[in-house]
């Protein structure tokens, strides 16, 4: 089965579409300034580069608390000399653009409702997490488990105050706005949903549950990860990852080494094109084995970490 930190490290891996999917309220009015200055963190850049092109890629985290300064140092370097940013996904102006994509793929059309394809351990956690949320037993009964799984840890970060809004993409987003760079995508939405609507009907299922069993434990996970990733600690992010290949391969794969694979050759085609790039990216892709910088580096294409001052 998973364990905790595979079946919700999914959170941190894509908590930047979930607020979307799971039909978030806007955020509440930003707190006044404080007076006392933020904890600074060195999260984790690496530039690849040749001779008329360079390319930092950053490793993000999509949903923070806000309670540290990140966008700083090397990182704020990095985009100020790019004239691009590249994210995973472009910024979604219109929200209400979502609501046919999720209709598409988190629609159950077996009829079957969500809850009577549960065990009953976890029907009984099932019924328990919704009551908590406010919302009747049959709210997610004609979805598809992985939209109730995602749907319910997006609602168990925002308790915790880990939010899309306060997430690096949304700093990076209103960055690039403000400085006039233009903002690309690596992926869709719709191409991110299909990768869990692709998995199997069990490990969707297996997904849910593991998230329901471990829920409690979410503020846990989220401060390790936090704490890898403030740290710049890429090897602590490719641990969480791994424990994921270790117990689901085929969700490793779909939703790690393929994407990586995708990536690394963007980077191979646009290092054909002279220019300066900013791309971020989840940092729970780009440490260890078959990392972006793993999967570049066997395509002949370094990468160097920049060090933190």
């Amino acid at each position: 089965m998973l364990n905790r930190k595979s079946a919700l490290f999914l959170a941190a891996t894509f908590l930047f579409s979930a607020p979307a999917v799971a039909q978030s309220p806007p955020p509440a009015p930003a707190p006044p300034a404080a007076t006392a200055a933020l904890p600074d963190a060195d999260p984790a850049i690496w530039v690849v580069k040749d001779p008329d092109t360079t390319i930092y890629l950053f490793g993000t985290f999509h949903a923070l608390d806000g309670k540290s300064d990140w966008f700083n140092d090397e990182v704020k370097a990095a985009f100020d000399q790019s004239s691009e940013v590249v994210l995973e996904v472009p910024p979604m102006e219109d929200k209400a653009a979502l609501q046919p994509v999720i209709m598409k793929y988190a629609i159950d059309a077996s009829g079957k409702p969500l809850s009577e394809k549960l065990s009953p351990g976890a029907k009984e956690k099932y019924t328990k997490v919704l009551a908590e949320l406010g919302a009747p037993p049959t709210a997610f009964d004609k979805f598809r488990p992985f939209f109730a799984a995602l749907t319910v840890i997006m609602a168990g970060a925002q308790k915790l105050g880990m939010t899309g809004e306060k997430g690096a993409e949304a700093i990076l987003t209103k960055a690039a706005k403000d400085g006039k760079k233009p903002i690309s995508g690596l992926e869709t939405v719709d191409y991110q949903m299909s990768l869990f609507a692709n998995l199997s009907e069990a490990d969707q299922i297996k997904m849910l549950e593991e998230t329901l069993s471990e829920l409690d434990k979410l503020g846990d996970v989220f401060a390790e990860m936090n704490k890898h990733w403030t740290s710049g600690d890429s090897e602590g992010m490719a641990k969480l990852m791994n424990d994921m290949n270790d117990e689901s391969p085929a969700m490793y794969k779909a939703l790690l080494t393929d994407r990586n694979a995708n990536w690394a050759e963007w980077i191979d085609k646009r290092l054909d094109k002279p220019g300066v790039v900013f791309m971020g990216v989840g940092a729970g892709h780009l440490g260890g084995k078959d990392s972006v910088q793993d999967l570049l580096a066997k395509r002949g294409i370094k990468s160097a970490r920049i060090a933190n001052n």
